[in-house]
């Protein structure tokens, strides 16, 4: 079994070095699909730009996804009409239907080799749910997306075990990885430039600047191209007030050889809560299935090799061929009201997030907008994804999902093991206990080394959890994730879980 995403398997091109450069128009922290399709627009359009990543191109969340490119988003098109109405809701699906055929264009005009490819989407009737009472719920779908402009049609034998269904023409699948190296290779050079392992550790403001390795750099626009955003310069109450409206959750993927023609490529997701998906596609040697599910808030189940079970028996159910041969999890942000957050939340400043299950495609859409607001031209969808918008469904979400920091911020402290003691930690273990008054993050490698480290999350003082499935220390309250070494992953913390220096006691 393979543990890593089947896009780690193409290896990146090797982007020559670049020294940060001392002023550009528009500088971007992150070089995932929002990132660098901004980039690669703005340069299009004559702008100086520079896409700084801590890692390297692809490393964060883009390269964890399952690859779907579609404009249905998670929360059903019913809801959003409810909850917002109809030409927010047509909006909505457009954006992501204007950024396939963005990115279709771009694949095409500048001879990126991506595998993309058009497919049918599905959303199909859970295989264990009463297809009664689902069938109704679809055909109304289907309907409700017909009288907005978008094609779709209900199926009452669907291609998923005859489950019923409902298409959407013109979804459509690619390899990130290989997209990304082809956005990267078009932004440098000419005076544009991605810089990897390239942390920007502080940004300040009048005039707006980035520290990056030491070095200052000057820009006229930011970027900030982060799953999570970075505070930046909007302020330390402001950012986190804009945090705790973010929900991150979990998600784990199975990656599986198909006998070839059992399932058509395209995208099929089921309407149970949260859904399961898969993605099918046609390779040289023949059918493979990733398959998805078993979200939860990050944080909230220790045991995630239980999610990876489960997952495994649920494909088994329903496509008893697959053979699986690889798993990986990803995490994807959830906001408050069902519609990503993409917009300005400072003077010059501009953020994305949010995306839900469709982090390629709004993550795309927010790198058109960041294009637009970088050259201050005005943008349809604007107004629907601002991130300083506010609804009363918005509000009463957020205040029943925050709920989490009080009760973890008290409950975990209380409930801290006081009796182990981090030698008797096995390997690929980890744990919180508490050292001689002090609580600490205990694990150990698989070759031996006890790591210990403060376990109260850097971004408002939760206590971490370990995650054995990923073997990562994951924060409750708002999705923080550390490697057992105690560097970030994923935000929205910044700083690293700082090491703690515990001497075993001798033996003898």
């Amino acid at each position: 079994m393979i543990h890593e995403p089947l896009w780690q398997a193409h290896a990146m091109p090797p982007i020559p070095a670049a020294a940060p450069p001392d002023h550009v128009d528009v500088a971007i922290i992150g070089a995932g699909i929002t990132g660098l399709t901004a980039a690669a627009l703005l340069k299009l359009s004559g702008k100086r730009v520079a896409v700084f990543e801590k890692d390297t191109v692809g490393s964060g969340e883009t390269g964890h996804t399952s690859a779907h490119l579609t404009y249905v988003t998670d929360t059903r098109l019913g809801t959003l009409i409810k909850r917002f109405d109809e030409d927010t809701a047509r909006l909505a699906w457009e954006a992501g239907a204007v950024a396939i055929n963005l990115i279709e264009g771009i694949v095409t005009e500048h001879r990126i080799d991506c595998d993309f490819h058009r497919v049918p989407g599905f959303v199909c009737n859970p295989v264990m749910e009463e297809e009664e009472e689902g069938s109704t719920a679809l055909a109304a779908e289907a309907a409700l997306a017909r009288s907005l402009g978008f094609t779709a049609a209900f199926h009452a034998l669907g291609p998923i075990r005859g489950r019923p269904a409902v298409s959407y023409a013109d979804q459509a699948i690619i390899h990130p990885r290989k997209y990304l190296a082809g956005l990267a290779r078009l932004v440098h050079g000419d005076g544009s430039c991605v810089c990897e392992h390239a942390e920007v550790t502080e940004i300040s403001d009048e005039p707006l600047t980035l520290t990056v390795g030491g070095t200052s750099v000057q820009c006229d626009y930011l970027v900030i191209a982060t799953h999570v955003p970075l505070a930046g310069v909007a302020g330390t109450v402001r950012a986190t007030l804009f945090q705790t409206k973010l929900f991150p959750h979990s998600t784990y993927v199975l990656g599986a050889r198909l006998p070839s023609g059992l399932v058509a490529p395209g995208l099929y997701n089921d309407t149970s809560d949260p859904y399961y998906y898969l993605r099918v596609h046609e390779d040289a040697t023949g059918a493979y299935a990733i398959f998805g599910g078993e979200d939860h808030k990050t944080g909230k189940v220790e045991n995630t090799e239980a999610c990876y079970d489960r997952l495994q028996a649920t494909l088994t159910t329903i496509l008893p061929e697959a053979q699986v041969d690889r798993r990986w999890s990803g995490q994807v942000i959830e906001s408050n009201d069902g519609l990503p957050y993409i917009g300005e939340t400072a003077a010059r400043q501009f953020v994305g997030t949010g995306f839900a299950g469709n982090g390629l495609t709004f993550g795309t859409v927010s790198g058109m907008m960041a294009h637009d607001a970088a050259l201050n031209l005005a943008n349809p969808w604007k107004k629907i994804f601002n991130p300083s918008r506010q609804d009363v469904a918005g509000v009463v979400s957020s205040v029943r999902e925050g709920i989490d920091y009080p009760l973890h911020y008290i409950a975990d402290r209380l409930r801290t093991d006081r009796k182990t003691l981090p030698e008797s930690i096995e390997p690929g273990q980890g744990k919180v206990i508490v050292v001689e008054g002090r609580r600490v993050a205990c694990s150990r490698t698989d070759n031996g080394e006890l790591i210990v480290l403060e376990a109260e999350c850097t971004h408002m003082g939760c206590v971490v959890r370990w995650n054995v499935g990923e073997q990562t220390w994951d924060c409750p309250c708002h999705g923080s994730r550390f490697a057992p070494d105690g560097a970030v992953i994923g935000g929205p913390a910044e700083t690293p879980l700082q090491r703690v220096e515990y001497l075993v006691p001798d033996a003898t």
